[in-house]
């Protein structure tokens, strides 16, 4: 039996040839036009890559920092001590602590959204990983998470610092902004992102890495991307 779909849905999807690959500026303006919720919604990428995570050499990970922000507020929470955690505050971390943070979260109270940790607090921080690693939290040095200047990692966090990593079906995907945004600025951030999607190639990478690239928003369709069109012009 064929799955039926909503009016909403179908409306969103005329104009769109599913099989065709859009140039990025045309891709934008198609998801904003059908941006038809009561919400401002996220404008997500997707990219499919040549890789097989399960390699250690094949994974695929980092961070950007998007030149026009995400337009979603980021709770920023700092293990650390001293004038460590003075710098986080000044800095506008939402939580900043030590022991008192790791037993927060052990009973379950994560009300962050990104983890930043000064290096001497990774003895501490390391009892953390059953909790924070499954929800992407778990601080990192590879993603500056880890890091003696918290003050800044905290300021990048809060001003459009986009954490990826490559899922077991070789997806990464990210929201790079609001469909609020003028059509420039989400164009320059999905190249952004890309960008730094293929500067993470892992040496184990063989073949085609860079497959498909998609964008869509939270309640839209989704929009295939001429792979030609993510180069800035």
């Amino acid at each position: 039996m064929a799955r039926k779909i909503s009016k909403r849905v179908a409306k969103n999807r005329d104009g769109i040839d599913r099989d065709r690959y859009y140039p990025l500026e045309e891709a934008v303006k198609l998801i904003k036009e059908r941006a038809s919720a009561k919400f401002d919604e996220t404008v997500e990428v997707a990219m499919n890559l040549g890789v097989d995570p399960r390699h250690a050499d094949q994974m695929v990970r980092g961070v950007v920092n998007l030149p026009n922000g995400t337009g979603r507020e980021v709770r920023v929470a700092v293990f650390a001590r001293g004038e460590k955690a003075d710098e986080a505050r000044a800095a506008g971390a939402d939580i900043v602590g030590a022991e008192d943070l790791v037993e927060a979260v052990q009973r379950g109270e994560i009300n962050f959204d990104r983890c930043i940790a000064a290096p001497d607090m990774m003895p501490l921080v390391g009892r953390l990983g059953k909790v924070l690693g499954p929800r992407g939290l778990m601080p990192n040095p590879k993603v500056g998470t880890v890091t003696p200047d918290v003050a800044a990692a905290v300021k990048a966090s809060k001003g459009g610092a986009v954490e990826f990593r490559v899922e077991k079906a070789g997806i990464v995907h990210a929201g790079v902004g609001k469909v609020s945004f003028d059509d420039q600025a989400i164009t320059e951030n999905v190249r952004a992102f890309a960008d730094a999607v293929i500067k993470a190639k892992p040496s184990g990478a063989k073949g085609n890495y860079l497959k498909r690239v998609a964008i869509t928003s939270t309640m839209g369709p989704g929009v295939k991307i001429d792979l030609g069109s993510l180069a800035a012009s």
